[in-house]
């Protein structure tokens, strides 16, 4: 295997979509296969890839995910490493990912440990979404890598490196994208009586949809609804025939996310009668919180505050949406923020992680894993 900050570039310069990533998962496939191969099993789906490490003395499986996809972003960064793919970037650290998770694999296979270890190297984390697809793939496919406990982290830009941050409960939200198409009937500006006018209506839907939270949800329950584009129309003097509005849904409880949809669909009915049109609903890409289990997430804030090397920061939970959610919904485990000393955040062009956090986070990792194990 080559060298983590070698492995760390070269992943940087090929970041590609989800259920795209072939070069990544070639790539990490030809990592994994310069290890040594008795003590693993390695099985692929779709362009993921879980590898299971047999343990000496096993009596439970431990789960490690990694995600393994990019985004849709131009790089502006002048890295001598940057993303030779054309509007394709590593901005939410998933190369850095990727790569804690092949040192640990390393780490497992020189010095192996009691229990099993299962590492899954999860596609399409950023959209339509992985998780959810291959943890029913194994349950189904491969119930024997199915593991009893599971951990992940996400890189944090605002953290400096050394420091984790995480917390019992709730951590991220239940989120959910927002796509509507309005499709009226076009017309000239001087016959507004002809034509069925989708601008107006997208103004009077987009207004109406920024009363949900305020009137329809607790307000002692978080929740956002944002309307982040709006289009309609071709020229001044013609009606518009079509729109679209593209947003966002976030919650801090997944019966507001269901309570919220059913608005969204209430008013979208109601747009139809008053408006004479045709709305389409489309809810993307739509992911569950992540929600760590409170046992495990405070033994493991325990471990990292013996750590004479990191610092542990028990932080509030956020608005982001993270797929892993689907993971914790049926095995127990957690997630944390590992520092990167950024000043650019995530899903940002000029995103540039210090890479000083692999050679911490790889033995805290670890050491962790090594503790929990039997």
């Amino acid at each position: 295997m080559k060298s983590l900050l070698e492995i760390r570039r070269d992943l940087h310069r090929i970041p590609e979509l989800g259920f795209q990533e072939v070069k990544t998962n070639a790539y990490l496939l030809e990592q994994i296969y310069s290890l040594p191969q008795e003590r693993l099993t390695i099985v692929t789906w779709k362009t993921g890839i879980v590898v299971k490490v047999e343990g000496i003395n096993a009596t439970k499986t431990i789960g490690w995910r990694t995600d393994i996809d990019g985004l849709p972003i131009t790089e502006a960064t002048d890295l001598p490493y940057k993303s030779e793919h054309a509007d394709r970037m590593h901005a939410c650290g998933h190369d850095v990912h990727m790569t804690v998770a092949l040192g640990l694999l390393r780490a497992l296979v020189d010095n192996p440990i009691n229990d099993h270890v299962v590492i899954l190297f999860q596609p399409a984390e950023e959209g339509p979404g992985g998780a959810l697809p291959m943890r029913e793939w194994l349950k189904i496919d491969h119930p024997e890598l199915v593991p009893n406990q599971i951990f992940a982290f996400h890189i944090a830009p605002e953290y400096p490196v050394g420091t984790v941050a995480t917390r019992p409960g709730l951590l991220f939200a239940n989120t959910s994208e927002l796509f509507i198409d309005l499709v009226g009937k076009e017309g000239h500006a001087a016959f507004p009586h002809q034509a069925r006018d989708m601008s107006v209506a997208a103004a009077t839907l987009l207004l109406q949809l920024q009363t949900i939270v305020s009137r329809s949800i607790n307000p002692m329950d978080p929740a956002v609804v944002t309307i982040g584009k709006m289009s309609s129309g071709t020229v001044q003097n013609i009606i518009s025939g079509q729109a679209r509005l593209e947003g966002t849904i976030r919650t801090m409880d997944a019966q507001t996310m269901s309570t919220i949809k059913e608005k969204i669909e209430s008013f979208c009915q109601a747009t139809e009668i008053a408006f004479d049109c045709h709305i389409h609903i489309d809810y993307g890409s739509s992911y569950y919180q992540v929600k760590n289990e409170a046992t495990i997430t405070n033994e493991f804030l325990a471990f990292a505050e013996q750590d004479k090397n990191t610092t542990d920061i028990l932080c509030d939970a956020a608005m982001t949406g993270e797929d892993f959610g689907y993971f914790l919904q049926e095995i127990p485990g957690m997630l944390f923020w590992a520092g990167v000393d950024s000043p650019f955040g995530l899903h940002h062009a000029k995103l540039n992680p210090n890479e000083a956090v692999i050679d911490y986070l790889v033995p805290f990792v670890d050491s962790y894993i090594r503790k929990i194990s039997c």
